[in-house]
C-alpha cells in the first residue's frame, strides 16, 4: 500500500512489475461489516486484460480485477529469519534432487525429466515410485518456448507409461512463481505441496534418546522395506532409487515382532544431510522412536563432515510438523507438483 502526503492510497506498479513481489489492497469481494478491503502480498506472475495474477508464498494464485485496486507498490523480499543455515534455492533444489535420483533421466535444455518405474513394459498409465523421482525438474531454460516445452515433457512420460509432473518450487528468492502461474492457466492440476526445511544438524546430533536401540546400515533390506508405507511391491526400481544419492545410510529399530518399530534414510551430500522416510510404527508412536532415529542418524553425517540438515514434509502432515518444528526445522521454501491435463 502506498499512500500520498495528501493521504491518499495509490497503485505504484505497472505490468512492467511482473516478476516482482508486490503488496496490494483491493475491494472485498464480500466485504464483512466495517472490512472493505482485502490485502495480498505476493509475486506479481501476470498483468493482461485488466487482471492481476498473485503467486503467494505458499503457491497459491489469487486473480484481482484491476478495477478493484485500491493500492499497490513492489515490496522487497522478505527478510529471511536466519535459525541455522543459510541457503539459496538452487541449491537445495539440486541437492534435494540428488538425494531422490531418478532410475532414467534425460536433460531438456536445463530441464530434467526424470522417471523411475518397473522395468518391465507397461500397457497402461502406471505410476512411478514417488514423484521426485518422476516429475520434470524445470531448474533454468529449456531451450524451447514453454509451451513446445511442456509438449516435449508430456511426450516423454507418455511414452513411458507415466503421467507428466512438473515439481515447482516457491516462497524464496530465486523461486518460480511465474512457472507455478503459467502451468496452472494451461489446467496443470496443484496435487502435493510441501515444505522444505532446514536446520543445524548439531541439535539433532546433540539428543539423547535411546539411540543404542538404532541399527545403522549402508543397504535396505525386505525388513526395512515393509515398514516403508510409500513402496508398494518392493521391485529393483524402488531399491535403485532408495540408494541413490553421495552417501546413504538406512536406519531401523527392531520391533517386537514383524517390520520394524521405526525406520528413516539420510542422505549425506557434503554439507547437508537430509532425512526422508522417518516412519514409526502407529502403535509404538510418541515413545521417541522417530527422534531417536534422526539423532543416530545425525551423528552419523556428522562424522562425514555435514553440518545442516534438510527434510521435506508435506502440508498436511500435523504429526511431522511439529516433530520437525520441535527440532528446530524452519521452513525456507515450498515446492509443488503439478500434474498435466
Amino acid at each position: 500500500m502506498e499512500i500520498t502526503g495528501a493521504g491518499r492510497l495509490e497503485v505504484r506498479m505497472t505490468p512492467k512489475d511482473v516478476g516482482k513481489r508486490v503488496s496490494i489492497r483491493r475491494l472485498a469481494d464480500t466485504p464483512a461489516p466495517g472490512e472493505m478491503f482485502t490485502d495480498t502480498v505476493g509475486v506479481l506472475t501476470s498483468w493482461d486484460n485488466g487482471v492481476l495474477v498473485i503467486t503467494r508464498r505458499t503457491g497459491e494464485t489469487v486473480r484481482i480485477a484491476e478495477s478493484t485496486l485500491v493500492a499497490g507498490k513492489v515490496v522487497p523480499p522478505a527478510p529471511a529469519r536466519r535459525r541455522g543455515p543459510a541457503a539459496d534455492f538452487e541449491e537445495l533444489a539440486r541437492v534435494t534432487a540428488r538425494a531422490w535420483q531418478p532410475v532414467e533421466s534425460e536433460r531438456l535444455g536445463q530441464w530434467e525429466l526424470r522417471a523411475a518405474r518397473p522395468e518391465t513394459a507397461a500397457t497402461e498409465q502406471r505410476t512411478g515410485f514417488t514423484r521426485r523421482a518422476n516429475s520434470v525438474l524445470p531448474l533454468g531454460d529449456p531451450g524451447l518456448p514453454l509451451d513446445a516445452a511442456l509438449d516435449r515433457v508430456r511426450a516423454w512420460y507418455a511414452a513411458r507409461h507415466l503421467p507428466a509432473y512438473a515439481q515447482v518450487a516457491t516462497g524464496a528468492t530465486g523461486t518460480q512463481e511465474a512457472l507455478a502461474a503459467a502451468l496452472e492457466s494451461r489446467g496443470w492440476l496443484r496435487e502435493v505441496s510441501a515444505d522444505v526445511r532446514i536446520g543445524g544438524l548439531a541439535p539433532i546430533a546433540d539428543r539423547d534418546p535411546e539411540v543404542a536401540r538404532v541399527a545403522l546400515a549402508r543397504t535396505v533390506d525386505d525388513a526395512w522395506l515393509r515398514r516403508y508405507q510409500r513402496s508398494g511391491t518392493p521391485g529393483a526400481h524402488i531399491r535403485k532409487v532408495l540408494a541413490s544419492g553421495p552417501s546413504v545410510w538406512f536406519a531401523s529399530v527392531a520391533g517386537d515382532t514383524g517390520p520394524p518399530a521405526a525406520i528413516g534414510r539420510c542422505v549425506i551430500d557434503g554439507r547437508w544431510a537430509g532425512f526422508m522416510a522417518v516412519e514409526v510404527d502407529p502403535a509404538q508412536r510418541r515413545q521417541g522412536l522417530g527422534t531417536a532415529v534422526m539423532t543416530a542418524l545425525a551423528r552419523r553425517a556428522l562424522e562425514e563432515g555435514a553440518s545442516a540438515a534438510w527434510l521435506q514434509v508435506e502440508a498436511d502432515n500435523e504429526g511431522a510438523r511439529a516433530l520437525y518444528d520441535d527440532m528446530g526445522f524452519r521452513t525456507h521454501h515450498q515446492y509443488h507438483h503439478f500434474l498435466a491435463p
